[in-house]
């Protein structure tokens, strides 16, 4: 009988994903509900050392695979594994992250493990014993409670939405035998070009500062990243200023380039469409600046500036300062 909610965990050259430890707060909750083990599926390369920390937000047993195939991260290989001691070890919920790698990932083992999925969810209950889980759904203009027949349960979690809390436990490491031959794998990284911007990805953002088309050119930006530094933000871009090669894609922020759950989204110079607000309407605090008081983004907006952004942002900068200092 499947027992037990298990998550896989995300990790980067030895350090864990922000939403790892979310996922591990999440499987903890429903664990305690179900009165089973929440446990976690580890893989990288020399990654023996941190699996312990997964103990510190409620995690129970970690079982690990600690070898260089897994390193630079591949569907294939990952997914072999993951699927390989699932099908072993039977959970009855699985929980992965909604983002870059949670998502490829996701999709691969769906189809390994022959079961369904609830993708980009907000909140996760159990009901009468199963995993519900809430998602949003058409841009973001409802939600949908998706209950799953088929064992493991699926679900992948939206990254700054469920809360990292410390539960500290001594987890049990147990390492595994993957069964992996590199030389069976479809895939090869070659070579992995590096963000060395230093700045926080935008998934995992407590604070981002994003522009569009209101921005006017890709010199104006400079402005946002001062206040960006000020407030140790990430600074975004709606698909408008991507597409005008303003900014590059990976700072695109919508329907149809990240999602993301800040504590605080200043959007600037964004009308605030659809398919924008679908990428970022679960933020915490939403303020909009923009000089035509009919944007559709201030009808989503916690605090609305009808004004020219560049006065306001200039000023907003200025006054954020004195108040850090």
């Amino acid at each position: 009988m499947a027992k037990g909610v298990w998550i896989v965990a995300e990790q980067r050259y030895g350090a864990y994903r922000k939403i790892s430890f979310e996922l591990a707060s999440t499987a903890r909750k429903l664990a305690n509900q179900l009165g089973e083990e929440a446990n976690a599926i580890l893989l990288g390369s020399g990654i023996e050392g941190i699996a312990s920390e997964l103990g510190k937000y409620g995690i129970d047993k970690v079982y690990t695979a600690d070898n260089a195939v897994f390193e630079p991260y591949t569907t294939d290989a990952h997914a072999a594994a993951v699927a390989k001691i699932v099908k072993e070890h039977d959970p009855s919920i699985l929980l992965l992250g909604a983002s870059s790698q949670g998502k490829d990932l996701s999709a691969r083992l769906v189809g390994k493990l022959a079961t369904g999925m609830a993708t980009d969810c907000v909140d996760l209950q159990i009901v009468d014993g199963k995993l519900s889980a809430r998602r949003p759904m058409y841009a973001g203009k409802c939600y949908g409670e998706v209950m799953t027949s088929s064992f493991p349960q699926m679900a992948s979690l939206r990254p700054n939405v469920f809360p990292a809390v410390e539960n500290s436990k001594a987890a049990e490491i147990i390492k595994f035998d993957a069964g992996i031959d590199a030389g069976q794998l479809k895939t090869k990284v070659l070579e992995i070009q590096k963000d060395t911007s230093g700045k926080v990805d935008l998934t995992e953002a407590n604070v981002i500062v994003s522009g569009g088309r209101g921005m006017k050119g890709p010199e104006n930006y400079v402005l946002l990243e001062e206040l960006a530094d000020v407030l140790g933000a990430t600074v975004g871009a709606s698909r408008a200023a991507v597409d005008a090669g303003w900014r590059p894609q990976k700072d695109q922020v919508g329907q149809t380039g990240k999602v993301v759950s800040p504590n605080l989204y200043i959007a600037c110079g964004i009308s605030g469409a659809i398919q924008h607000l679908a990428g970022m309407g679960s933020s915490k605090y939403i303020v909009a600046i923009n000089k035509d008081p009919d944007a559709p983004i201030f009808a989503r907006a916690d605090y609305g500036i009808v004004d020219d952004l560049f006065k306001v942002i200039p000023e907003l900068t200025k006054e954020v300062k004195k108040l850090l200092a």
